[in-house]
């Protein structure tokens, strides 16, 4: 278990997060843009700009072996990808562990020798979260990772991602606007509002028995914008 038992985040003038939470194995942290969802994981992460400090206190259920860590799975892997290096000279693992990873998330080890614009959105997907678990995560953060997807390949990206982390044991951060793919990933949700956390819990009784108003408004919109989309 993952417990931020304080993450404060400010800049000269006010206070712009401060939340607390804990990941037993997967919590999906639910907010609109603006909330600071992108904030908390680039304070996790060491990158907040250096206009912004933060005050942050975290601590594992049991201490971590040498080399696990923390990763990120982005938001794009168009802009995360170089498109002028292979693949091969992208991973920060040797050549033959880089061609097991990328065996783990489906693709075949001569996908090495190919370059990102080479290959398709959902191919250049699995090739960042292969580089993400080069690192040997104990927390996998994901920012979004399913945005510029289509609904196939959404779904499948979810899939491998709860493979993958049922086969290693990682816990993972999702963060998210989009409630239907946190509720196919994640057990847990926390909505997050102007910066606080408002909501939190077991992700069906939340979904299914929202307390607060902006909770109710988030699924309404998330659930009648996949239905439109249907």
């Amino acid at each position: 278990m993952f417990v931020c038992k304080k993450l404060r985040i400010f800049d000269s003038r006010r206070t712009i997060v401060d939340i607390s939470f804990r990941i037993q194995k997967s919590l999906a942290l639910v907010g609109q843009s603006g909330s600071g969802k992108s904030l908390t994981l680039k304070a996790l992460l060491d990158l907040l700009p250096k206009n912004l400090s933060k005050e942050l206190e975290i601590s594992w259920e049991y201490p971590l072996k040498r080399g696990e860590t923390v990763s990120l799975v982005p938001q794009n892997p168009f802009t995360s990808l170089s498109p002028l290096t292979k693949i091969k000279n992208q991973f920060f693992a040797p050549e033959d562990e880089a061609a097991r990873l990328l065996e783990m998330v489906g693709l075949d080890s001569e996908f090495l020798e190919r370059y990102p614009p080479q290959l398709s959105g959902g191919q250049q997907q699995r090739v960042v979260i292969a580089m993400a678990l080069a690192k040997k995560p104990k927390l996998l953060l994901l920012d979004e990772p399913t945005t510029a997807l289509d609904p196939k390949l959404k779904e499948s990206v979810l899939a491998l991602l709860q493979n993958l982390q049922d086969e290693l044991g990682f816990l993972i951060l999702f963060v998210t606007h989009d409630i239907p793919s946190a509720e196919a990933l994640c057990r847990e949700i926390a909505i997050l509002k102007d910066g606080r956390i408002i909501e939190t819990g077991p992700m069906q009784e939340v979904i299914q028995n929202p307390k607060e108003d902006y909770t109710k408004m988030l699924i309404q919109s998330n659930f009648a914008l996949r239905k439109f989309r249907q």
